[in-house]
C-alpha cells in the first residue's frame, strides 16, 4: 500500500466521518422513541461489546446471529453490525446498543439477535426485558445516558472504547486519530510537545503518580545514539483490567501515543511489554501496528516527515514485580524479572543500557487526547496536583461492576452510591480497597475523601493503577489483609530480605490470628515489622506490600483484637474460629446435613432434630450449603 501522506490522512478521515456520524449525533442526543426500518430510518448500527468479557458470555455468537438474521430479513444494506471495545458496564454485559436511537441492551444472550432484528430493527419496538433496571426503582431504562452508572463519568482515556470498531483504523481516524501525530512531527518541535505534556499536568497511572513531562524530558536530555519507548502493558492487580480493557477497545491510541513520545524524547524504536495471558489485546495492537505500517503511520519516514519509529511486541509471563519498570526492562532483556536500586533511573539507563522512558497503558491513552484539545483543557479536569481523569476497575459486594472513568477529585462516595449503585443485598458499606495488593483498605470515615494521587496517600491507602474492591459487612478484614499478603509472598521475586522474609514473617503472624493462635503481642509485632519492610524493602512492591495489614489494623483494631482475646471472627469468615450448632426448632430431621457430613459429625434419627458433635466437626460449611431450613446457626 501506497505511505500516506497528511493530505491523504485528512482525506481517510473525512470519508470515514460519516460512519461515525451516526454514533456521534445519537450520544448527544437525549434518547426518544425507537424508530425502526420500517418507519423511516435509512441506516441502523449495532454496536456489540467486543471485551474479554462480553466475548467470554457468548458476544461472537451473538454478532454471528445477528449478521444471520439481518440476512434472512433482507435488510444487509442497511443494519451495520459493529464489534466495539469495552463499555465498561461489565456486571449487565454481553451489550447491544442500537443506533440511531440509542437503545442500550443488557444481558443479552446469542438466541435474542432474532427478536432484536425482527422487534426493534424491523418494527420500531423496544424489547423491555432486555433494558437495563436502576436496582432501587426497577424502572427500566433505555438509554445509557441516563444510568447512574454513566451520569457522573467522563471519559478521556476511555473515550474510544465501546465506540469505534478498534480493529479499524480508519474509525479511528474519523475520531481525528493520528491528527497529534501530523501536528507535532510538522507544526511542533520535540521540546514543544514535552512542555505540552508538562504543562497539563498528566502524572503517570500505573501507580507511582511521577509526572509524565518530566520522565520524557529527562529521558530526552540524555545524550545517546538509541533510545526507547517503553508502554508498559504488565498490569497484574488482582481484579483489575483497565490497560487490557484499552488495549482491547482503542489499540491505536497507544500506538500514536508511544510514536509521539519517541519523536519528543529522540527515540526510534518503541516496545509493548504485555502479559502473554491478555489474547485478545495482544491480536488488536498486532492489528492495530500492522495497519499503522500499511498507512505509513509508523516504520521509516511517518508521513514524509523523515521521521522513523517502530515497535513490537514483549511478552510477560505474569509476574506481578514485572509491573515495576526496572523489572520489567531486565524481564525484556532476557534476565531474571527483579528490580534494581535506582538510581540510575530507566530515563539514564534502561533497556539495554539505552535511555529508556516507560509509561503505563493509561497514561499512553491521555496523550493523543492532551496534543489534540491542549494541555489547557486537560488541567482543568480534575484537582490542583491530580489532572484528568483515572480509570478504575469497580468491583467487589456493589450493585454496578466494571470499568469506570471519573474525574479526579471525585468522592469515594460518589463512586460507590451513584456510579456503583450502593452495597448489593442492601448489606452496609464496611470497607474499600484502593490501590490493590499495594494499596489500603479505607472506611465509612473516607467516603467523603476526593480521589487523587495525594489524598489516598494521606489516608492510608494509594491510588495504584487503579483497582478498587469494595466491601460488606460480612467481610472479615483480617483475612482480607491475608489474602493481599499471601498475594505479594507469591508475587515477591525474594531479591531483598525484608520482602522474601519480612512478608512471610507477616503472613506467618496473620495466619497465627486468624486460627485463633494469636496474641496481644502478635498485633505489635504487625505494625513494627509492617513499617520496616515499607521503609528497607528494594522496590514499590515490598515498599507497599503491608499497606492492607497496615491499614486494616489502624482503622479495624477491634476485629484483630476480637479475633486475638475473644477468639472470635466477628464476621464469621475464618473457619478455625468458628462453631457450628443445630437449632432444634428448625431442624425436621431430614437427615440431608449428616448425609454430606465428610466427618460423620452429625447424628439424629430421622424426623427428629439433629446434633453436630463439635469435637468431631471440621468447619467445612456441607452442612449449611445442605440444610434448606436455615437450621444451622454458625456461632
Amino acid at each position: 500500500m501506497k505511505k500516506l501522506s497528511v493530505e491523504d490522512l485528512e482525506a481517510i478521515r473525512k470519508a470515514a466521518e460519516s460512519d461515525l456520524l451516526l454514533r456521534e449525533k445519537s450520544n448527544s442526543l437525549l434518547s426518544g422513541e425507537s424508530s425502526g426500518l420500517s418507519i423511516g430510518t435509512d441506516h441502523m448500527q449495532l454496536l456489540v461489546c467486543g471485551g474479554t468479557g462480553c466475548k467470554a458470555s457468548s458476544s461472537a455468537a451473538i454478532v454471528g446471529n445477528l449478521h444471520k438474521a439481518i440476512e434472512k430479513h433482507g435488510i444487509s444494506g442497511k443494519v451495520d453490525v459493529i464489534t466495539t471495545g469495552c463499555f465498561g458496564f461489565c456486571e449487565k454485559g454481553p451489550i447491544i446498543k442500537v443506533i440511531p436511537d440509542n437503545t442500550f441492551y443488557v444481558q443479552v444472550k446469542p438466541d435474542d439477535a432474532e427478536e432484536i432484528i425482527e422487534s426493534h430493527i424491523l418494527k420500531g419496538q423496544r424489547i423491555e426485558r432486555l433494558l437495563y433496571k436502576e436496582p432501587e426503582t426497577q424502572k427500566s431504562i433505555s438509554d445509557s445516558k441516563h444510568m447512574n452508572f454513566y451520569r457522573k463519568q467522563k471519559r478521556v482515556a476511555l473515550r474510544n472504547c465501546g465506540f469505534i470498531d478498534p480493529e479499524n483504523i480508519n474509525e479511528y481516524i474519523a475520531r481525528n486519530g493520528y491528527l497529534p501525530l501530523s501536528k507535532c512531527l510538522f507544526e511542533k518541535n520535540p521540546q514543544d510537545v514535552i512542555e505540552e505534556i508538562k504543562k497539563s499536568g498528566l502524572r503517570g497511572r500505573g501507580g507511582g503518580g511521577f509526572p509524565t513531562g518530566m520522565k520524557w524530558e529527562l529521558t530526552a536530555k540524555q545524550k545517546s545514539d538509541i533510545k526507547y519507548v517503553v508502554c508498559n502493558a504488565d498490569e497484574g492487580d488482582p481484579g483489575a483490567f483497565m490497560d487490557r480493557s484499552i488495549m482491547e477497545g482503542d489499540p491505536h491510541s497507544i500506538v500514536e501515543a508511544m510514536t509521539i513520545c519517541g519523536y519528543a524524547v529522540g527515540a526510534n524504536h518503541g516496545l509493548v511489554y504485555i502479559r502473554a495471558e491478555y489474547p485478545l489485546a495482544i491480536h488488536r495492537l498486532q492489528v492495530a501496528i500492522r495497519q499503522a505500517e500499511e498507512y505509513g503511520l509508523l516504520g521509516n519516514d511517518i508521513l514524509g516527515s523523515g521521521f522513523d519509529f517502530h515497535i513490537s511486541i514483549r511478552y510477560g509471563a505474569g509476574a506481578f514485580v514485572c509491573g515495576e519498570e526496572t523489572a520489567l526492562i531486565h524481564s525484556m532483556e532476557g534476565k531474571r524479572g527483579e528490580p534494581t536500586i535506582k538510581p540510575p533511573y530507566p530515563a539514564e539507563a534502561g533497556y539495554m543500557g539505552k535511555p529508556t522512558n516507560v509509561n503505563n497503558v493509561e497514561t499512553f491513552a491521555n496523550v493523543p487526547v492532551i496534543l489534540e484539545k491542549g494541555a489547557e483543557w486537560f488541567s482543568q479536569i480534575g484537582t490542583e496536583r491530580s489532572k484528568g481523569t483515572k480509570v478504575f476497575a469497580l468491583a467487589g459486594k456493589i450493585n454496578n461492576v466494571g470499568l469506570i472513568e471519573v474525574p479526579m477529585g471525585t468522592t469515594l462516595r460518589e463512586v460507590i452510591y451513584e456510579i456503583g449503585g450502593g452495597i448489593k443485598n442492601g448489606k452496609k458499606f464496611k470497607a474499600v480497597q484502593t490501590g490493590g495488593p499495594s494499596g489500603g483498605c479505607l472506611t465509612e470515615k473516607h467516603l467523603d475523601t476526593p480521589i487523587d494521587f495525594d489524598n489516598l496517600l494521606a489516608a492510608g491507602s494509594m491510588m495504584g493503577s487503579g483497582g478498587m474492591i469494595v466491601m460488606d459487612e460480612d467481610d472479615c478484614m483480617v483475612s482480607v489483609a491475608r489474602f493481599y499478603l499471601d498475594f505479594t509472598v507469591e508475587e515477591s521475586c525474594g531479591k531483598c530480605t525484608p520482602c522474601r522474609i519480612g512478608n512471610k514473617r507477616l503472613l506467618e503472624t496473620l495466619n497465627k490470628i486468624t486460627e485463633g493462635k494469636g496474641t496481644m503481642e502478635d498485633l505489635e509485632t504487625l505494625e513494627t515489622l509492617g513499617k520496616i519492610i515499607k521503609d528497607t524493602a528494594l522496590c514499590g512492591l515490598g515498599q507497599t506490600s503491608p499497606n492492607p495489614v497496615l491499614s486494616t489494623l489502624e482503622n479495624f483494631r477491634d476485629e484483630y483484637i476480637a479475633h486475638v482475646k475473644k477468639k472470635e471472627c466477628p464476621a464469621k469468615q475464618c473457619k478455625a474460629l468458628l462453631t457450628y450448632a443445630i437449632n432444634p426448632t428448625k431442624c425436621i430431621g431430614c437427615h440431608m446435613c449428616a448425609k454430606h457430613c465428610p466427618a460423620e459429625a452429625i447424628i439424629g434419627t430421622t424426623r427428629k432434630p439433629h446434633v453436630i458433635i463439635a469435637e468431631k466437626c471440621i468447619r467445612c460449611g456441607m452442612c449449611v450449603s445442605r440444610c434448606k431450613f436455615d437450621a444451622i446457626v454458625i456461632c
